[in-house]
């Protein structure tokens, strides 16, 4: 490419000049060759904005460039608007699908990746409404999908962001891998609080408040049913019928944990 001083008024004339000549002219190659060139900075000013978030800079700036080329080759001057405002979208676009396709460690269909994130900003908005963490339940309604749907989601999900165990984490050598730890008995607890999410959601908001402060909060029956309002017998049979209604849910083993 023509090495050309780097202004914005001889870039603007480059893109001009080569949108106006048509697709079959001779002189249009080198136009647009360096109009490309001329417009290289625009492209690495927009990579540079999205550096320092797991992607090589130099990656960046391949993937601006190519969004910027996308930009040239599509420009039409007649359309009114200015080639800055047509070209920044354009790269700003390519860059975000690089992250979107990139960072999925696991390739999953582009369906799960857009319910994910669906559902991380129906648990935001439904965090702040319900002044509580949602449940399955309350996202499906709100998303007007299915809990199954929802829990295929949040397993999708799992695929997001996941770090090689040979990643460097110190001088000298350590790697990720080196940092884990040992079979730990905490694992089982943890896993069956992962299955709880699920069978949680299949109780009743006051039976889920009641489970919350027994098993979580470590209250007595007596304390929940002064919180509440209600007899601590009624206490007592409401969460007879709630743990009943997680046993449908949960394996007999992990039940057994209670």
């Amino acid at each position: 490419m023509t090495v050309i001083a780097d202004t914005a008024v001889q870039a603007d004339e480059l893109i001009v000049a080569m949108a106006a000549l048509p697709a079959g002219h001779p002189s249009r190659p080198g136009l647009r060759d360096r109009a490309i060139e001329a417009w290289l900075p625009l492209a690495r000013h927009l990579a540079n904005r999205y550096a320092n978030r797991g992607e090589p800079r130099d990656d960046l700036h391949q993937v601006a460039v190519l969004g910027l080329i996308k930009a040239v080759d599509r420009f039409e001057a007649d359309r009114g608007v200015d080639f800055a405002g047509f070209a920044i979208p354009t790269i700003v676009g390519e860059l975000k699908r690089h992250f979107r396709d990139r960072t999925w460690s696991v390739r999953v269909p582009r369906r799960l990746q857009e319910l994910r994130l669906a559902i991380t900003a129906a648990n935001n908005t439904l965090t702040n409404t319900l002044g509580r963490s949602p449940t399955v339940a309350d996202i499906a309604t709100h998303l007007g999908i299915s809990e199954d749907e929802v829990i295929e989601g949040l397993e999708g999900a799992r695929a997001y962001q996941s770090t090689s165990l040979s990643t460097p984490v110190a001088e000298g050598g350590a790697e990720l891998g080196d940092t884990l730890g040992g079979e730990d008995a905490g694992f089982a607890n943890a896993e069956l609080r992962v299955a709880l999410g699920p069978a949680m959601a299949s109780l009743d908001e006051r039976e889920q408040k009641i489970v919350s402060l027994r098993f979580y909060g470590n209250q007595t029956q007596q304390q929940i049913a002064e919180q509440i309002g209600i007899s601590q017998m009624h206490v007592s049979r409401l969460l007879t019928k709630a743990l009943a209604k997680l046993r449908t849910h949960l394996d007999a083993d992990a039940v057994s944990a209670l």
